[in-house]
């Protein structure tokens, strides 16, 4: 049975999770996690799409990117993954796959979700009990938004003015935010079946803004 093909997204918008094979761990101690994202950010340079939050677990991983030309999303995923397998492999001594099956993507066409879709990815260590605290953990986008990393590598201005035009009141609408428990589960399966609340979503678009409830009182053609 052919592959399903990929879906493009208009708005360059994706979400990404690439998994290691059979589940196995992709990063076995901190120098894994530091060279993904040297390779990450390589790949960014070269192509110029940004980074808007990113996750990395011990045997999986969350990006979500906005590619600059329709079509990269694919370039970016086979030059991060290749070149990191190789590295991984060389390291630890393996040959064969080390990312299982090939990585998923969802496409993002709306702003509704958006923040959700951040908050979900950011909250994936303190869900799994790995810390309590969000700040704890090194290896997420998190502490770029409250500008406790350096690096120019996470583009956190199109999330924050989403929040607010005031730098500072952004920040902190943002921390507000992530204190609540992302509801939504943004996992990607390879049936692409939507949850719920994305097929709700998608119906109030399709009624330009209307909640459901109204449906019952629109006019019958």
């Amino acid at each position: 049975m052919s592959r399903k093909a990929r879906g493009i997204s208009h708005t360059g918008l994706y979400h990404i999770i690439f998994r290691g094979i059979n589940r196995q761990n992709i990063f076995e101690e901190e120098k894994d996690y530091q060279e993904f994202t040297k390779v990450l950010k390589i790949v960014k340079e070269q192509l110029e799409f940004k980074i808007y939050t990113y996750c990395l677990m011990s045997n999986h991983g969350h990006i979500f990117i906005k590619e600059k030309s329709i079509g990269d999303i694919s370039t970016i995923m086979q030059k991060t993954l290749t070149k990191y397998a190789g590295w991984y492999n060389k390291k630890y001594s393996r040959s064969g796959c080390l990312f299982g099956n090939r990585y998923k993507s969802q496409t993002i066409e709306v702003d509704n979700y958006i923040l959700s879709l951040v908050r979900y990815i950011h909250q994936n260590p303190k869900k799994t009990g790995i810390v309590k605290e969000l700040e704890k953990y090194k290896w997420s986008s998190y502490n770029y938004y409250l500008e406790k990393c350096e690096e120019d590598f996470v583009d956190t201005a199109d999330i924050l003015e989403m929040l607010s035009e005031n730098k500072n009141v952004a920040r902190n609408t943002f921390l507000e935010f992530h204190r609540e428990a992302e509801k939504e589960v943004f996992e990607i399966g390879d049936s692409c079946k939507m949850s719920s609340e994305q097929i709700r979503r998608r119906i109030i678009k399709r009624l330009e803004g209307k909640e459901l409830h109204v449906i019952g009182s629109m006019a019958k053609c």
